[in-house]
Protein backbone atom coordinates (compact mmCIF):
# COMPACT_ATOMS: atom_id res chain seq x y z
CA UNK A 1 0.00 0.00 0.00
CA UNK A 2 1.34 3.37 -0.83
CA UNK A 3 0.98 5.67 1.68
CA UNK A 4 0.65 9.50 1.31
CA UNK A 5 2.51 12.29 3.53
CA UNK A 6 0.92 15.70 3.64
CA UNK A 7 3.36 17.51 5.14
CA UNK A 8 7.06 18.31 4.10
CA UNK A 9 9.75 19.29 6.78
CA UNK A 10 12.25 21.48 5.48
CA UNK A 11 12.88 22.44 1.48
CA UNK A 12 17.25 23.16 0.99
CA UNK A 13 17.68 23.88 -2.83
CA UNK A 14 16.29 20.79 -4.57
CA UNK A 15 15.93 18.32 -1.32
CA UNK A 16 12.82 17.73 0.65
CA UNK A 17 12.09 16.38 3.95
CA UNK A 18 9.69 14.43 5.55
CA UNK A 19 8.53 12.08 8.49
CA UNK A 20 7.73 8.60 6.99
CA UNK A 21 8.32 4.84 7.97
CA UNK A 22 8.92 1.82 6.02
CA UNK A 23 10.64 3.36 3.60
CA UNK A 24 14.26 2.47 1.84
CA UNK A 25 17.23 4.07 0.32
CA UNK A 26 16.96 4.70 -3.62
CA UNK A 27 12.96 4.56 -3.30
CA UNK A 28 10.79 6.49 -5.55
CA UNK A 29 8.11 9.12 -4.57
CA UNK A 30 5.88 11.04 -6.64
CA UNK A 31 5.57 15.18 -5.00
CA UNK A 32 2.15 16.70 -5.76
CA UNK A 33 2.28 20.58 -5.70
CA UNK A 34 0.28 23.37 -7.29
CA UNK A 35 2.53 23.10 -10.55
CA UNK A 36 1.78 19.43 -11.54
CA UNK A 37 3.66 15.80 -9.97
CA UNK A 38 7.45 15.26 -10.00
CA UNK A 39 9.37 11.89 -9.08
CA UNK A 40 11.76 11.73 -6.41
CA UNK A 41 14.32 9.49 -4.85
CA UNK A 42 14.98 8.76 -1.27
CA UNK A 43 18.56 10.08 -1.18
CA UNK A 44 19.08 9.76 3.16
CA UNK A 45 17.39 8.03 5.80
CA UNK A 46 17.55 9.42 9.60
CA UNK A 47 15.87 7.87 11.92
CA UNK A 48 11.97 8.77 10.52
CA UNK A 49 13.33 11.69 8.64
CA UNK A 50 13.65 10.79 4.99
CA UNK A 51 15.77 13.16 2.36
CA UNK A 52 14.70 12.77 -1.19
CA UNK A 53 16.18 14.52 -4.21
CA UNK A 54 12.96 16.36 -6.41
CA UNK A 55 14.36 15.31 -9.91
CA UNK A 56 12.79 18.69 -11.51
CA UNK A 57 14.10 20.84 -8.39
CA UNK A 58 11.99 21.94 -5.50
CA UNK A 59 11.13 25.13 -6.95
CA UNK A 60 6.98 25.73 -6.48
CA UNK A 61 7.17 23.24 -4.13
CA UNK A 62 5.45 24.33 -0.22
CA UNK A 63 5.05 22.55 3.08
CA UNK A 64 2.26 21.40 2.92
CA UNK A 65 2.21 19.60 -0.79
CA UNK A 66 1.70 15.92 -0.79
CA UNK A 67 4.48 13.06 -1.27
CA UNK A 68 4.01 9.83 -1.93
CA UNK A 69 6.29 6.77 -2.05
CA UNK A 70 6.11 4.09 -4.51
CA UNK A 71 7.65 1.98 -2.41
CA UNK A 72 9.96 0.83 -5.21
CA UNK A 73 13.72 2.18 -7.01
CA UNK A 74 14.09 3.69 -10.09
CA UNK A 75 13.40 1.01 -13.06
CA UNK A 76 13.94 0.87 -16.70
CA UNK A 77 12.23 -1.37 -19.06
CA UNK A 78 14.33 -3.70 -20.69
CA UNK A 79 13.88 -5.01 -24.20
CA UNK A 80 15.22 -5.24 -28.07
CA UNK A 81 12.69 -2.31 -28.19
CA UNK A 82 15.70 0.03 -26.50
CA UNK A 83 17.70 -0.08 -29.70
CA UNK A 84 18.62 3.15 -31.50
CA UNK A 85 16.35 4.89 -28.53
CA UNK A 86 17.65 8.20 -26.80
CA UNK A 87 16.62 8.41 -23.14
CA UNK A 88 16.92 11.22 -20.30
CA UNK A 89 18.41 10.30 -17.09
CA UNK A 90 15.33 8.76 -15.65
CA UNK A 91 14.88 6.25 -18.69
CA UNK A 92 12.13 9.00 -20.27
CA UNK A 93 12.13 9.47 -24.22
CA UNK A 94 13.53 12.13 -25.42
CA UNK A 95 13.89 10.98 -29.50
CA UNK A 96 9.76 11.59 -29.42
CA UNK A 97 8.84 7.94 -29.49
CA UNK A 98 6.68 5.90 -27.69
CA UNK A 99 7.44 5.53 -23.61
CA UNK A 100 8.31 1.94 -22.82
CA UNK A 101 6.86 0.39 -19.51
CA UNK A 102 6.93 -3.11 -19.97
CA UNK A 103 9.58 -5.72 -18.29
CA UNK A 104 11.05 -3.15 -15.82
CA UNK A 105 14.26 -4.05 -14.47
CA UNK A 106 15.46 -2.09 -11.17
CA UNK A 107 18.73 -0.47 -11.41
CA UNK A 108 21.48 0.16 -9.03
CA UNK A 109 21.83 -3.49 -8.17
CA UNK A 110 24.86 -5.27 -6.35
CA UNK A 111 28.05 -6.18 -8.69
CA UNK A 112 28.22 -10.02 -10.29
CA UNK A 113 30.22 -12.00 -7.61
CA UNK A 114 33.81 -12.80 -8.79
CA UNK A 115 33.52 -16.30 -8.62
CA UNK A 116 31.23 -15.98 -10.87
CA UNK A 117 32.94 -14.24 -13.78
CA UNK A 118 35.75 -15.62 -15.50
CA UNK A 119 39.46 -14.31 -17.00
CA UNK A 120 39.22 -11.57 -19.56
CA UNK A 121 40.75 -12.89 -22.75
CA UNK A 122 38.98 -11.77 -25.59
CA UNK A 123 39.99 -8.56 -27.95
CA UNK A 124 37.40 -6.02 -28.08
CA UNK A 125 39.04 -4.19 -31.97
CA UNK A 126 38.57 -0.49 -32.38
CA UNK A 127 40.17 0.04 -35.41
CA UNK A 128 42.02 2.75 -33.43
CA UNK A 129 45.88 1.93 -33.61
CA UNK A 130 46.77 3.30 -30.56
CA UNK A 131 44.56 1.53 -28.79
CA UNK A 132 44.35 -2.45 -31.44
CA UNK A 133 48.02 -2.45 -31.09
CA UNK A 134 49.56 -0.41 -28.11
CA UNK A 135 47.13 -0.62 -25.55
CA UNK A 136 44.19 -3.27 -26.76
CA UNK A 137 41.11 -3.44 -25.06
CA UNK A 138 39.56 -6.33 -23.53
CA UNK A 139 36.00 -7.71 -23.26
CA UNK A 140 35.24 -7.37 -19.51
CA UNK A 141 38.09 -4.18 -18.62
CA UNK A 142 37.17 -1.36 -16.86
CA UNK A 143 38.91 1.74 -18.46
CA UNK A 144 39.03 5.26 -17.80
CA UNK A 145 39.89 8.02 -20.57
CA UNK A 146 41.94 10.36 -18.77
CA UNK A 147 41.86 13.89 -20.72
CA UNK A 148 41.05 17.42 -19.64
CA UNK A 149 38.53 19.95 -20.59
CA UNK A 150 38.89 20.87 -25.09
CA UNK A 151 40.50 17.45 -25.72
CA UNK A 152 38.39 15.17 -28.08
CA UNK A 153 37.40 12.76 -25.83
CA UNK A 154 33.59 12.94 -27.41
CA UNK A 155 34.74 12.09 -30.64
CA UNK A 156 36.75 9.47 -29.62
CA UNK A 157 34.08 7.87 -28.18
CA UNK A 158 31.55 8.72 -31.01
CA UNK A 159 34.30 6.68 -33.24
CA UNK A 160 33.98 3.46 -30.77
CA UNK A 161 30.61 3.58 -30.80
CA UNK A 162 30.86 3.51 -34.26
CA UNK A 163 33.74 1.00 -35.35
CA UNK A 164 34.21 -1.57 -32.08
CA UNK A 165 33.39 -5.07 -33.07
CA UNK A 166 30.68 -5.57 -30.22
CA UNK A 167 27.24 -6.24 -30.40
CA UNK A 168 25.63 -3.56 -28.56
CA UNK A 169 26.82 0.19 -27.39
CA UNK A 170 25.40 1.59 -24.57
CA UNK A 171 26.04 5.47 -24.30
CA UNK A 172 25.34 7.34 -21.02
CA UNK A 173 25.98 11.05 -21.00
CA UNK A 174 26.19 13.19 -18.13
CA UNK A 175 26.99 16.84 -18.02
CA UNK A 176 26.14 17.01 -21.55
CA UNK A 177 26.64 20.50 -23.41
CA UNK A 178 23.96 20.54 -25.61
CA UNK A 179 26.12 20.16 -28.53
CA UNK A 180 27.81 16.86 -27.80
CA UNK A 181 24.81 15.72 -27.17
CA UNK A 182 23.52 16.69 -30.94
CA UNK A 183 27.02 15.68 -32.09
CA UNK A 184 26.76 12.23 -30.94
CA UNK A 185 23.18 11.59 -31.74
CA UNK A 186 24.24 12.68 -35.77
CA UNK A 187 26.93 10.92 -35.82
CA UNK A 188 25.84 7.52 -34.91
CA UNK A 189 22.79 8.33 -37.03
CA UNK A 190 24.56 9.52 -40.53
CA UNK A 191 27.10 5.94 -39.77
CA UNK A 192 24.15 4.04 -39.07
CA UNK A 193 25.53 3.21 -35.75
CA UNK A 194 22.25 4.17 -33.53
CA UNK A 195 20.61 0.94 -34.62
CA UNK A 196 22.92 -0.89 -31.90
CA UNK A 197 23.14 2.01 -29.73
CA UNK A 198 20.99 2.74 -26.41
CA UNK A 199 21.96 6.44 -25.58
CA UNK A 200 21.00 7.55 -21.79
CA UNK A 201 21.69 11.35 -21.80
CA UNK A 202 21.93 13.98 -19.70
CA UNK A 203 22.19 17.21 -20.60
CA UNK A 204 24.00 20.67 -18.46
CA UNK A 205 20.67 21.42 -17.90
CA UNK A 206 19.12 18.15 -16.65
CA UNK A 207 18.26 17.60 -12.95
CA UNK A 208 21.27 16.60 -10.98
CA UNK A 209 19.97 13.68 -9.77
CA UNK A 210 19.36 12.91 -13.31
CA UNK A 211 22.88 12.80 -13.45
CA UNK A 212 23.72 10.28 -11.03
CA UNK A 213 21.11 7.92 -12.19
CA UNK A 214 22.96 7.73 -16.05
CA UNK A 215 25.55 5.40 -15.22
CA UNK A 216 22.89 3.16 -13.23
CA UNK A 217 20.69 2.59 -16.16
CA UNK A 218 23.25 2.07 -18.23
CA UNK A 219 24.89 -0.39 -16.78
CA UNK A 220 21.52 -2.03 -15.75
CA UNK A 221 20.46 -2.48 -19.08
CA UNK A 222 24.11 -3.92 -20.32
CA UNK A 223 23.83 -6.01 -17.72
CA UNK A 224 21.20 -7.37 -18.62
CA UNK A 225 21.57 -7.94 -22.21
CA UNK A 226 24.71 -9.54 -21.19
CA UNK A 227 23.68 -12.10 -19.38
CA UNK A 228 21.27 -12.61 -23.01
CA UNK A 229 24.67 -13.31 -24.55
CA UNK A 230 25.61 -10.07 -25.82
CA UNK A 231 28.60 -8.51 -25.79
CA UNK A 232 28.42 -4.92 -24.92
CA UNK A 233 30.37 -2.21 -24.87
CA UNK A 234 29.29 0.69 -21.94
CA UNK A 235 30.67 4.61 -23.00
CA UNK A 236 30.03 6.99 -20.12
CA UNK A 237 30.99 10.77 -20.50
CA UNK A 238 32.00 12.58 -17.89
CA UNK A 239 32.86 10.18 -14.77
CA UNK A 240 33.63 13.88 -13.17
CA UNK A 241 30.47 15.35 -14.03
CA UNK A 242 29.10 12.52 -11.98
CA UNK A 243 31.10 13.09 -9.27
CA UNK A 244 30.12 16.62 -8.99
CA UNK A 245 26.92 15.94 -9.08
CA UNK A 246 27.83 13.92 -5.90
CA UNK A 247 29.24 16.74 -4.46
CA UNK A 248 26.10 18.79 -5.13
CA UNK A 249 23.98 16.84 -3.26
CA UNK A 250 26.38 16.47 -0.31
CA UNK A 251 26.41 19.68 -0.31
CA UNK A 252 22.89 20.50 0.21
CA UNK A 253 22.84 17.96 2.90
CA UNK A 254 25.29 19.56 4.50
CA UNK A 255 27.60 16.34 4.64
CA UNK A 256 30.95 16.64 6.01
CA UNK A 257 33.40 16.96 2.84
CA UNK A 258 35.94 15.29 2.39
CA UNK A 259 38.90 15.82 -0.37
CA UNK A 260 37.83 19.50 -2.62
CA UNK A 261 34.44 19.28 -0.96
CA UNK A 262 33.64 15.69 -2.45
CA UNK A 263 31.73 13.23 -0.23
CA UNK A 264 33.83 10.89 1.58
CA UNK A 265 32.19 7.64 -0.02
CA UNK A 266 33.62 9.12 -3.45
CA UNK A 267 35.72 5.85 -3.85
CA UNK A 268 33.08 3.36 -2.84
CA UNK A 269 30.34 5.32 -5.65
CA UNK A 270 32.73 5.07 -8.29
CA UNK A 271 33.59 1.84 -7.69
CA UNK A 272 30.36 0.41 -6.93
CA UNK A 273 29.67 1.49 -11.37
CA UNK A 274 33.14 0.39 -12.68
CA UNK A 275 33.11 -2.89 -10.57
CA UNK A 276 29.83 -4.15 -12.61
CA UNK A 277 32.63 -4.79 -15.68
CA UNK A 278 32.29 -8.92 -16.32
CA UNK A 279 32.64 -11.47 -18.38
CA UNK A 280 29.53 -14.37 -17.98
CA UNK A 281 30.46 -17.74 -18.24
CA UNK A 282 28.19 -19.49 -21.08
CA UNK A 283 26.93 -15.76 -21.47
CA UNK A 284 28.20 -11.83 -22.82
CA UNK A 285 30.32 -9.65 -21.44
CA UNK A 286 29.89 -5.61 -19.67
CA UNK A 287 33.10 -3.86 -20.62
CA UNK A 288 33.08 0.04 -19.83
CA UNK A 289 35.23 2.70 -21.02
CA UNK A 290 34.66 6.12 -19.17
CA UNK A 291 35.46 9.39 -19.73
CA UNK A 292 37.23 10.83 -16.65
CA UNK A 293 38.16 14.99 -17.19
CA UNK A 294 41.04 16.13 -14.89
CA UNK A 295 40.64 20.00 -13.85
CA UNK A 296 43.72 21.44 -14.19
CA UNK A 297 45.06 18.55 -15.97
CA UNK A 298 45.68 17.41 -12.11
CA UNK A 299 45.87 13.53 -12.15
CA UNK A 300 45.72 14.02 -8.21
CA UNK A 301 42.27 15.00 -8.55
CA UNK A 302 39.94 13.32 -6.13
CA UNK A 303 37.98 11.90 -9.49
CA UNK A 304 41.04 10.74 -11.38
CA UNK A 305 42.88 9.87 -8.06
CA UNK A 306 40.14 7.11 -6.71
CA UNK A 307 39.27 5.93 -10.32
CA UNK A 308 42.89 4.83 -10.87
CA UNK A 309 42.93 2.68 -7.60
CA UNK A 310 39.70 0.95 -8.89
CA UNK A 311 40.31 0.68 -12.82
CA UNK A 312 43.04 -1.50 -14.88
CA UNK A 313 44.96 1.26 -16.61
CA UNK A 314 43.81 4.61 -18.17
CA UNK A 315 43.79 6.07 -21.70
CA UNK A 316 45.82 9.08 -21.46
CA UNK A 317 44.16 11.67 -24.31
CA UNK A 318 46.80 14.84 -24.73
CA UNK A 319 47.23 17.27 -27.56
CA UNK A 320 44.27 14.99 -29.31
CA UNK A 321 46.45 12.19 -29.14
CA UNK A 322 46.44 8.47 -26.98
CA UNK A 323 50.28 9.02 -24.95
CA UNK A 324 51.85 5.81 -25.70
CA UNK A 325 53.35 6.53 -22.01
CA UNK A 326 50.19 8.13 -19.92
CA UNK A 327 48.09 5.17 -21.02
CA UNK A 328 47.71 1.85 -20.15
CA UNK A 329 45.82 -1.43 -20.37
CA UNK A 330 47.11 -3.80 -17.67
CA UNK A 331 44.78 -6.64 -19.50
CA UNK A 332 46.39 -6.23 -22.85
CA UNK A 333 48.94 -9.28 -22.49
CA UNK A 334 45.97 -11.23 -22.02
CA UNK A 335 44.86 -11.06 -25.55
CA UNK A 336 47.99 -9.40 -27.62
CA UNK A 337 49.92 -12.98 -27.45
CA UNK A 338 47.13 -14.77 -29.42
CA UNK A 339 46.29 -11.87 -32.36
CA UNK A 340 49.56 -12.28 -34.24
CA UNK A 341 53.43 -13.57 -33.40
CA UNK A 342 54.50 -10.06 -34.17
CA UNK A 343 52.37 -7.88 -32.10
CA UNK A 344 54.14 -7.83 -28.33
CA UNK A 345 57.35 -7.98 -30.16
CA UNK A 346 56.51 -5.14 -32.41
CA UNK A 347 54.45 -3.12 -29.66
CA UNK A 348 57.45 -2.78 -27.45
CA UNK A 349 59.85 -2.38 -30.07
CA UNK A 350 57.99 0.52 -31.81
CA UNK A 351 57.36 2.39 -27.71
CA UNK A 352 61.24 1.69 -27.06
CA UNK A 353 62.14 4.03 -30.07
CA UNK A 354 59.96 6.10 -29.88
CA UNK A 355 61.08 6.89 -26.73
CA UNK A 356 64.38 7.23 -27.94
CA UNK A 357 62.90 9.89 -30.47
CA UNK A 358 61.18 12.37 -27.17
CA UNK A 359 65.45 12.23 -26.04
CA UNK A 360 66.23 12.95 -29.17
CA UNK A 361 63.74 15.99 -29.87
CA UNK A 362 64.81 17.35 -26.56
CA UNK A 363 68.73 17.55 -27.20
CA UNK A 364 67.37 19.21 -30.33
CA UNK A 365 65.59 21.93 -28.66
CA UNK A 366 68.50 22.25 -26.42
CA UNK A 367 70.55 22.89 -29.42
CA UNK A 368 73.27 20.15 -28.97
CA UNK A 369 74.71 18.38 -31.82
CA UNK A 370 72.45 15.73 -33.22
CA UNK A 371 74.35 12.64 -34.36
CA UNK A 372 72.98 10.53 -37.88
CA UNK A 373 71.04 8.02 -34.56
CA UNK A 374 69.27 11.35 -33.43
CA UNK A 375 68.49 11.80 -37.56
CA UNK A 376 67.42 8.62 -37.84
CA UNK A 377 64.89 8.54 -34.29
CA UNK A 378 63.59 12.24 -35.17
CA UNK A 379 62.18 10.70 -39.09
CA UNK A 380 60.82 7.85 -37.01
CA UNK A 381 58.82 9.27 -34.53
CA UNK A 382 57.36 11.71 -36.87
CA UNK A 383 56.19 9.10 -38.66
CA UNK A 384 54.79 7.55 -35.65
CA UNK A 385 52.83 10.36 -34.52
CA UNK A 386 51.29 11.01 -38.51
CA UNK A 387 50.59 7.60 -39.28
CA UNK A 388 49.86 5.53 -35.74
CA UNK A 389 49.04 8.43 -33.08
CA UNK A 390 46.40 10.54 -35.32
CA UNK A 391 43.12 9.83 -34.09
CA UNK A 392 42.12 10.17 -37.85
CA UNK A 393 43.86 7.06 -38.69
CA UNK A 394 41.12 4.18 -38.81
CA UNK A 395 42.79 1.05 -39.91
CA UNK A 396 42.12 -2.74 -38.89
CA UNK A 397 45.06 -4.47 -36.12
CA UNK A 398 47.01 -6.32 -39.06
CA UNK A 399 47.23 -3.20 -41.44
CA UNK A 400 48.48 -1.04 -37.87
CA UNK A 401 50.96 -3.90 -37.90
CA UNK A 402 52.07 -4.02 -41.49
CA UNK A 403 52.30 -0.32 -41.19
CA UNK A 404 54.51 -0.30 -38.20
CA UNK A 405 56.56 -2.44 -39.62
CA UNK A 406 56.82 0.02 -42.53
CA UNK A 407 57.45 2.89 -40.74
CA UNK A 408 60.38 0.88 -39.09
CA UNK A 409 61.65 -0.16 -42.41
CA UNK A 410 61.62 3.49 -43.75
CA UNK A 411 64.02 5.03 -40.48
CA UNK A 412 66.28 1.90 -39.71
CA UNK A 413 68.21 -1.45 -40.44
CA UNK A 414 66.65 -4.38 -39.38
CA UNK A 415 69.02 -4.86 -36.67
CA UNK A 416 68.72 -1.40 -35.57
CA UNK A 417 64.71 -2.11 -34.44
CA UNK A 418 66.17 -4.99 -31.07
CA UNK A 419 63.01 -6.98 -32.27
CA UNK A 420 63.69 -10.43 -32.43
CA UNK A 421 65.83 -11.43 -35.84
CA UNK A 422 63.43 -14.87 -36.90
CA UNK A 423 60.03 -11.99 -36.78
CA UNK A 424 62.11 -9.52 -38.54
CA UNK A 425 62.76 -12.01 -41.03
CA UNK A 426 58.98 -12.84 -41.38
CA UNK A 427 57.78 -9.44 -41.36
CA UNK A 428 60.22 -7.16 -42.45
CA UNK A 429 58.97 -5.53 -45.74
CA UNK A 430 60.63 -6.94 -49.27
CA UNK A 431 60.36 -3.93 -50.67
CA UNK A 432 62.88 -2.58 -47.78
CA UNK A 433 65.09 -5.85 -48.33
Amino acid sequence: MQKVYTKIESIAGNVISVKAEGVRNSDLAIVTSSHGESLANVIKLEGETVSLQVFAGARGISTGDHVRFLGYPMRISYSEDLLGRIFNGSGIPRDNGPELTENLIEIGGPAVNPAKRIIPRNMIRTGIPMIDVFNTLVESQKLPIFSVSGEPYNEVLARIAMQAEVDLIILGGMGLKYDDYLYFKETLEKSGAMSRTIFFVHTASDPTVECLLVPDISLAVAEKFALDGKKVLVLLTDMTNFADAMKEIAITMEQVPSNRGYPGDLYSSLAARYEKAVDFEGAGSLTILAVTTMPGDDVTHPVPDNTGYITEGQYYLKNSRIEPFGSLSRLKQQVNKDTRDDHRALMDGMIKLYASYKESQEKKSMGFQMSEWDDKLLQYGDLFETKLMDLSVNIPLEEALDLGWEILAECFEPKETGIRSELVLKHWPKSAS
